[in-house]
């Protein structure tokens, strides 16, 4: 069994920012948790699946994806999760939430993956920069830096991604091209 995630990447130059950022909270604010993953929009949380059936998740994504149009993201300015996650926004658009949605209906009808804490918490896009090892003390100075930092981006998702945990970070499995608009 591995542990796995979906999520959308953005385009390698915003990830090359969001990883700045993220060592500046590794250099500033001892918070050195979020650079295990590459930047990213989570849509369906972390679930235990069998090795060997990995295949039949790529198969659902691929029918998933093969269905969905490219849809534009917007990252704008900060937020966060008191007491230890401060993250990227990401603008709540109806497409966003949409493809969200969907691919939660997707995954529990075809693999019966459920996100049992996800039934209770509406969906907040974000991209995580600092969490778990963040200090409540941290938190709060960081935050006082964060709260009113510019930050605006715009890009188009095209793909959705399966990401893999090996060893003490996340890796990328598979990708799978949306419907071209």
């Amino acid at each position: 069994m591995s542990l796995f995630f979906i999520a959308l990447l953005p385009p390698q130059d915003i990830q090359d920012y969001a990883n700045d950022i993220k060592q500046y909270f590794a250099d500033n604010y001892a918070s050195r948790h979020a650079q295990k993953s590459p930047p990213h929009i989570t849509l369906q949380q972390p679930f235990k699946w069998a090795n060997r059936d990995v295949s039949k998740i790529e198969a659902t994504l691929a029918e998933f994806a093969s269905q969905k149009q490219s849809l534009p993201i917007t990252l704008n300015g900060f937020a966060a999760f008191p007491p230890r996650v401060i993250y990227i926004d990401v603008v709540q658009s109806p497409e966003l939430l949409n493809l969200q949605a969907d691919l939660k209906a997707v995954v529990e009808a075809n693999l019966g993956i459920v996100d049992k804490e996800g039934k209770n918490h509406r969906f907040t896009p974000h991209m995580t920069v600092a969490f778990r090892d963040l200090t409540r003390q941290n938190f709060q100075a960081a935050w006082t830096e964060f709260a009113n930092r510019q930050l605006h981006f715009e890009f188009i998702a095209d793909k959705v991604t399966l990401l893999i945990h090996e060893g003490k970070r996340w890796h990328i499995k598979s990708e799978f091209a949306f419907l071209c608009n």
